[in-house]
């Protein structure tokens, strides 16, 4: 496939370790000073966690959180009552919307690593109430050509469509490639896009230019699609991000994105005060896992 605007990769992000939550360690790229945001994405988290260490009660308000794990599990519980554990493979894809209060902890020995995606909603679906989709491992369609695999998490490759809803119009593929292959991503004009190496070292954009070391974010230019190769002696494997931009002003305040200051003070005081999305938060705590 010929591209009439292939991308090109304009940033590179490495992702160093950084501390979070209780006792986590993540590597993030969106959401550093080098990239604070790239609209509609406002965070990428590559977390490693085991137990004691997690993320306990927190609350959200005014976006998603994508949950796509790598190795392990981890369990999320809610003041809604909701819970679900994740397998490796498995995603959850979360819109906290007016307002969300809940833990992600491992649920098993050893280490969980993962993915975690923070998708920004417009002003229109910020005050929506929570909502939850979860795919197992099993249920992402994947698509296959020539070398490449292509699980298909949401959008469409390869003639493959996820069945998840995107309320911010959004693609997101976990790509592996054997050595020797390459890759065609049809991209939305105007969507912006990324990719994030987990294995390997491919080369996006244009054949021959440097490859790109495994925890690594690359921002790529505006086009209609993005070329990849792997040129290696070895497997590699991405994810490959893109979203159409919302182009509202962003006030963000640690687990609350809104659009405007006053917004965000009054999700400040929604959340203390337990009114307005935040009652159930009240009188409720997570219980401890038992593994």
């Amino acid at each position: 496939m010929a591209f009439i605007n292939p991308r090109q990769v304009v940033k590179r992000i490495v992702a160093h370790e950084q501390p979070e939550g209780d006792g986590a360690v993540v590597r993030r790229s969106i959401g550093r000073p080098e990239l604070r945001q790239l609209d509609p994405f406002l965070m990428l988290d590559y977390f490693t966690v085991s137990p004691p260490a997690g993320f306990p009660d927190h609350p959200h308000r005014g976006f998603e959180t994508v949950t796509y794990m790598l190795e392990g599990a981890f369990t999320h519980q809610d003041f809604a009552g909701h819970t679900g554990t994740i397998q490796a493979g498995d995603l959850q894809w979360m819109t906290a919307g007016r307002g969300i209060v809940h833990c992600e902890m491992p649920a098993s020995t050893g280490v969980q690593r993962g993915l975690q995606l923070w998708i920004n909603l417009s002003s229109k679906f910020k005050m929506i109430e929570p909502n939850y989709q979860e795919l197992e491992s099993g249920n992402i369609p994947v698509a296959e050509k020539d070398g490449t695999s292509v699980k298909v998490i949401a959008g469409e490759s390869l003639g493959i469509s996820s069945p998840v809803y995107t309320r911010t119009p959004t693609m997101y593929l976990d790509v592996t490639m054997q050595p020797g292959a390459s890759f065609a991503q049809e991209i939305s004009e105007g969507w912006n896009s990324f990719a994030y190496t987990l294995e390997g070292r491919p080369t996006f954009g244009s054949k021959g230019t440097p490859p790109i070391e495994a925890h690594t974010t690359v921002e790529l230019s505006h086009g209609d699609g993005v070329m990849v190769w792997n040129d290696s002696d070895k497997a590699c494997r991405f994810v490959l991000i893109a979203g159409q931009p919302l182009n509202e002003p962003v006030f963000q305040h640690g687990p609350f994105v809104m659009n405007t200051r006053e917004e965000i003070v009054e999700a400040i005081r929604d959340y203390k005060g337990f009114r307005n999305g935040f009652e159930r938060a009240a009188h409720w705590q997570s219980h401890p896992l038992d593994f």
